[in-house]
């Protein structure tokens, strides 16, 4: 019987262990601004493309929509956003170029 309640007691220790590790790394990805990474101020969800062109000036590249729902990426200097029709569904920070 003390076997069996050692294994438990084992079990237990490490399952809540775990969901202690989850808690905090969910909690440092929320802390990080969304709009930000490394200082880099960029679109938000669901701004619209009027929006972006306001606040980031003309992107450097477009890209036609494709697919269904139609997505578009506009790229600028230094991140690219994606859009659904016409708002943000995400904003992504380049990486940067590899020497050669």
């Amino acid at each position: 019987m003390t076997l069996q309640k050692t294994i438990l007691t084992s079990i237990l220790c490490l399952s809540a262990y775990a969901s202690n590790a989850d808690v905090l790394l969910i909690d440092v990805i929320n802390k990080e601004p969304a709009n930000t990474a490394a200082g880099l101020l960029r679109p938000t969800n669901g701004q619209s493309m009027d929006q972006v062109k306001s606040n980031f000036g003309e992107p450097a590249i477009t890209y036609p929509a494709i697919g269904e729902p139609p997505i578009t990426r506009w790229n600028y200097s230094k991140f690219s956003v994606y859009f659904e029709h016409q708002l943000v569904i995400h904003s992504v920070v380049n990486k940067p170029k590899k020497a050669l």
